[in-house]
């Protein structure tokens, strides 16, 4: 079976930090073909700003639509979309509007991702995150079917500050998405 799985990185987490890059380890050794977008070119100063933050959102999706032209997705049997924060939107805008029927992982996604189709996705979510407020992800993700992993006082990256529970996270998170791929 021929499988893809495409990374969507965010503002200021790129494909070769911890969360994305064992995402990518893992399905490799599962036997997916994996494309790493590592966006750029986002306006400044977005935290707080929900026009700034839309205007992040549409560049990441555009910016990985014209990424993907070369891309036969029709090609693929299954495939698997990883979104870390921004490109959240970016992988659920890329489901849409190709009409994929992928697999949608949001790791971390902020509440203008959740906007977009996505259900029967998984989301991962820290409850310090400053980005996304806790109480709107639960119910919007509880709103639109999507698997909620929660972990207590984690922030945007997933990470608490005490470096064993964070590479205990991290193993819970590559443990879900082994099972989810």
């Amino acid at each position: 079976m021929k499988k893809l799985c495409i990374l969507f990185s965010g503002i200021g987490y790129n494909c070769s930090r911890p969360l994305l890059y064992y995402s990518a380890r893992l399905a490799e050794k599962k036997g997916y073909e994996v494309i790493r977008l590592d966006l750029d070119g986002f306006e400044k100063d977005a935290f707080g700003d929900n026009e700034k933050i839309r205007k992040c959102a549409s560049h990441a999706l555009s910016q990985s639509l014209e990424r993907l032209e070369s891309v036969k997705t029709g090609d693929y049997e299954k495939t698997v979309l990883i979104g870390k924060s921004i490109g959240t939107y970016a992988a659920l805008g890329v489901n849409d509007t190709l009409g994929l029927n992928a697999q949608c992982i949001l790791l971390t996604p902020l509440p203008v991702s959740l906007e977009l189709p996505c259900t029967g996705a998984y989301a991962f979510h820290g409850t310090s995150d400053k980005w996304a407020d806790t109480s709107l992800i639960k119910a919007k993700c509880s709103e639109r079917h999507i698997k909620l992993f929660t972990f207590e006082n984690a922030n945007h990256s997933l990470e608490t500050g005490d470096t064993l529970n964070d590479i205990k996270n991290l193993e819970s998170i590559i443990t879900a998405l082994d099972s989810i791929m």
